[in-house]
């Protein structure tokens, strides 16, 4: 069952409004999104509905991206993190639980670096310490290309607030291309994270390869490694979902996932 406008709201975060969609009492399950999505994407992962009976299921849309603004037009992967703490402020919630999927995953390693007493667990699906080569070459063709109607009509789906935020969105690939400090996280800076993390990565990802995903697994102190057979990014939709979905719950669970693990 898919996220519902009976728990989406809009909540002021310094310059920009944030849309999220908020349902459940239980413990603070946070879930990230990634480039260019929303938050509304995890209703193809997740029954949400159910997963509501488990947790108070947290869902930001980042800003620029669905209903979200950004006035400013400012966007890094550090300040998705600034804006994620003080929307969990004013939402009352201290300590949480978070999935986070390439783009929320990266924003991820940075509240848990900025506030490492705030996460207790976290599974981190296509994260990277850096973006290598093959990221950013993929980035700068990604912000030459020419969109077709088709690929217009969707987007216009998905974000609110007009053409103008679209074409935003798809300048941020190039921007990322042209970063080296945002996405910069050496093996002592990892050292800081206090979450249990999952580091979850498809072994055919084009973006991220599989050396990546390792570092992070050595250089997080309570780390755990499931690289996905045959997987390219995001392995989470489609056939991926049921395992995917399994594998995640039971390790934010604290259950045995049968996978490598240094803790």
């Amino acid at each position: 069952m898919g996220l519902s406008q009976a728990y989406g709201r809009s909540v002021r975060v310094q310059d920009v409004e944030i849309h999220v969609e908020d349902r459940g009492r239980g413990d603070p399950l946070v879930l990230l999104h990634g480039y260019p999505g929303t938050g509304a994407d995890w209703a193809e992962v997740f029954d949400l509905e159910g997963l509501s009976q488990r947790y108070r299921v947290i869902a930001p849309d980042a800003r620029g991206h669905g209903g979200s603004t950004n006035p400013s037009g400012d966007f890094s992967l550090r300040q998705c993190a600034i804006d994620l703490l003080e929307l969990l402020d004013r939402l009352h919630v201290e300590r949480f639980r978070a999935i986070g999927m390439s783009l929320g995953a990266k924003t991820l390693l940075h509240v848990a670096t900025r506030a490492p007493e705030r996460v207790s667990s976290m599974v981190l699906v296509s994260a990277t310490p850096y973006f290598p080569r093959e990221a950013r070459e993929a980035m700068r063709a990604a912000a030459a290309t020419v969109h077709t109607p088709e690929e217009w009509q969707l987007m216009r789906s998905r974000h609110r607030h007009g053409d103008a935020q679209i074409e935003a969105l798809w300048r941020l690939a190039g921007r990322f291309a042209e970063s080296y400090e945002d996405m910069s996280f050496t093996p002592p800076h990892l050292a800081t994270i206090r979450a249990r993390t999952l580091v979850v990565n498809g072994d055919r990802d084009p973006l991220y390869p599989v050396e990546l995903s390792v570092q992070l697994y050595r250089a997080i102190p309570e780390a755990s490694l499931w690289i996905v057979p045959g997987a390219g990014h995001g392995p989470i939709f489609g056939d991926a979902r049921e395992p995917f979905v399994r594998t995640a719950l039971a390790f934010l669970d604290h259950e045995d996932t049968g996978i490598a693990s240094r803790t």
